[in-house]
């Protein structure tokens, strides 16, 4: 028997089941009839799905293949450039003035980067960054950074021990200079890139750059080559400069005129060396300078090449010339006299003066003497258009043909605008102007027999005379020679150029600088230039002083002895013989020494 209590619990269990039964039965959704319009609609959307992948597979597979092909080897197929190594400039033997050196180069892929703040600290301080630097450039949504292009021993040593993960060492060129500051302006320099900026370098970019390579590689995500894929064409390498320059000349001249500038307590110098046989410039040399290789916190007095890019009124150095002209056309000889004394001499009211009266001269003594009325006397001979032919003639007011970036023309205004003062003032060298180089090219007509020769920084292995242009008969060039001679023995204006063991002959030079309009009154630039040895003519040697401050400016006291010991030692250096005894000229230079100072 059955208790009333457990009866109850089944009757309404009994009722919860038909409860739920009929209302899953009697559900008015799933009573409903669905349309058989939206079951076809169903349908076409999941075939017109099927149709747009198979019109897109169908586009990509066979209409865009070969677009899609290069969209995905960009993502794995990579040019890697071959970089071809630059030519090398070389002097005359053969010594290296300039060089490519293979280096390392560091960058990175941030993202990528070893996260381990220790190891990036040490990496910073490598690199001379602060870590907030460090943090910055490694930021993550940076795809490439470049650490250290170039670098050096010692920074790339300390790199490459840290083995961090993300940077990666690829290799480039450096270039190396090995004569430094000596011939720095000849040589020039690149930039990181390896193109040329200054000098050589930037004058036979195209022959030095040669031409690069390249070969197809594939990369994985980190940027290293798994395999090689494709053809591998090589790098052309640039071809070898072969300068005339003597790299032993140079840094002898260059040493030199750094001395005289320091012991005059001048502003700038410069020197330049020609063979007169072959019209090879044998040195280039300029203070200030500056090291190629290093070239932070450069000024432009640094960089200026001053013997072919600073102009300036030569003064005395043109009297010879004027006195060639005045002997080539018969107006006078040697020794013909002519009286250099005050007042001789009047142009318009105008009369020109001498640094110290002489009286009565001949031609030879006013070249010695460096009368500035004797020369105007001659000068005033001829018509100006004569004299405008003979300045154009060796080379004044014209670009010297030189394959140089930076070579400057000069001034000469044409003649007919010539008043009569002005032609007189230009035959003593004011009123027009000439750099160092045009100077020392113009004298290659006295060492040349009447010649002008041209000049060139190629070597010439064979070492053949140069055919030059006529401009003084062989006659009236030796007549100057000896002339020259004369100004640089004891009784000229400049014996303190005398050279050991050789004879010399050549001319000093002293000017005001101008400034703005006029000249600056306590400002002068100082030069000499000449020819060696006089006996046989092998160098010209021409030397600038910039504003000389140590109480002695005139051209033969302060440009003088760097001539003295330029000549000297290149000769030597050329293997040429002297032609003079030693020890008699050693005497008479020690007298007109004295003697030149006792007048200072």
């Amino acid at each position: 028997m059955k208790l009333p209590g457990a009866k109850r619990k089944t009757e309404a269990g009994a009722r919860s089941l038909s409860t739920r039964s009929v209302n899953y039965s009697t559900s008015p959704l799933l009573a409903s009839k669905t349309p058989a319009w939206r079951s076809r609609f169903l349908v076409a959307l999941v075939g017109l799905a099927f149709a747009g992948l198979l019109g897109r597979a169908l586009y990509v597979q066979v209409i865009a293949t070969e677009f899609y092909q290069k969209q995905g080897e960009a993502r794995y197929a990579h040019t890697v450039e071959l970089p071809a190594s630059r030519g090398r400039i070389i002097d005359r033997s053969g010594q290296v003035l300039a060089a490519s050196v293979a280096v390392p180069s560091f960058w990175a892929i941030p993202k990528e980067v070893d996260a381990d703040p220790e190891k990036r600290r040490a990496l910073a301080k490598i690199l001379g960054w602060s870590n907030a630097e460090m943090e910055r450039k490694l930021d993550p949504a940076t795809k490439f950074v470049w650490l250290r292009r170039q670098a050096d021993d010692q920074t790339a040593e300390g790199i490459k021990a840290l083995g961090l993960k993300g940077v990666f060492a690829d290799r480039e060129y450096k270039r190396k200079y090995p004569e430094g500051e000596a011939a720095a302006h000849v040589v020039g320099f690149t930039n990181i890139e390896e193109r040329g900026q200054e000098g050589i370098e930037l004058a036979f970019q195209k022959d030095l750059q040669g031409r690069d390579g390249s070969r197809s590689v594939v990369r994985d995500r980190l940027g290293r080559v798994v395999e090689d894929i494709g053809d591998r064409i090589p790098a052309m390498n640039g071809r070898d400069i072969d300068l005339s320059l003597d790299s032993k000349v140079q840094f002898f001249a260059y040493q030199r005129i750094r001395d005289a500038v320091a012991e005059n307590k001048a502003k700038a110098g410069s020197v330049v060396v020609l063979d007169v046989q072959t019209g090879e410039v044998l040195a280039l040399a300029n203070f200030p300078s500056y090291d190629p290789g290093e070239r932070k916190n450069l000024s432009g007095a640094q960089l200026r090449n001053r013997a072919l890019t600073d102009i300036f009124e030569p003064g005395s150095t043109m009297k010879p010339f004027i006195a060639a002209q005045a002997l080539e056309t018969g107006r006078v000889k040697p020794e013909t006299v002519l009286s250099t004394s005050k007042g001789s001499v009047n142009i318009s009211g105008w009369s020109p003066t001498d640094a110290h009266p002489h009286g009565d001269l001949s031609v030879e003594q006013i070249i010695q003497k460096s009368s500035n009325i004797g020369v105007v006397k001659m000068a005033m001979m001829m018509p100006p258009r004569e004299q405008h032919e003979l300045f154009t003639a060796i080379g004044l007011g014209q670009r010297p043909q030189l394959n140089f970036p930076g070579a400057i023309t000069g001034k000469l205004r044409p003649y007919k605008s010539w008043r009569p003062i002005e032609q007189a003032t230009m035959a003593y060298g004011y009123g027009l102007s000439a750099s160092l180089f045009q100077l020392a090219h113009a004298y290659t007509i006295f060492a040349r027999d009447g010649e002008i020769i041209p000049v060139t920084m190629m070597h010439k292995p064979g070492g053949e005379q140069v055919a030059g242009i006529k401009v003084f008969s062989p006659k009236t060039a030796a007549q100057v020679r000896h002339m020259l001679e004369m100004a640089a023995a004891p009784g000229g204006t400049a014996p303190m150029a005398m050279a050991s063991g050789y004879s010399v002959g050549g001319k000093s030079g002293t000017a005001h600088k101008q400034e703005g309009k006029g000249y600056a009154g306590n400002k002068y630039r100082s030069w000499f230039v000449g020819i060696a040895p006089i006996s046989k003519p092998r160098i010209v040697v021409a030397v600038m002083v910039d504003e000389p401050s140590n109480g002695v400016y005139f051209g033969g006291a302060v440009a003088g002895p760097v001539f003295s010991q330029v000549v000297s030692q290149s000769l030597r250096l050329m293997g040429v013989q002297p032609d003079l005894e030693v020890k008699p000229q050693i005497v008479a230079k020690q007298q007109a020494t004295a003697a030149v100072e006792e007048s200072f």
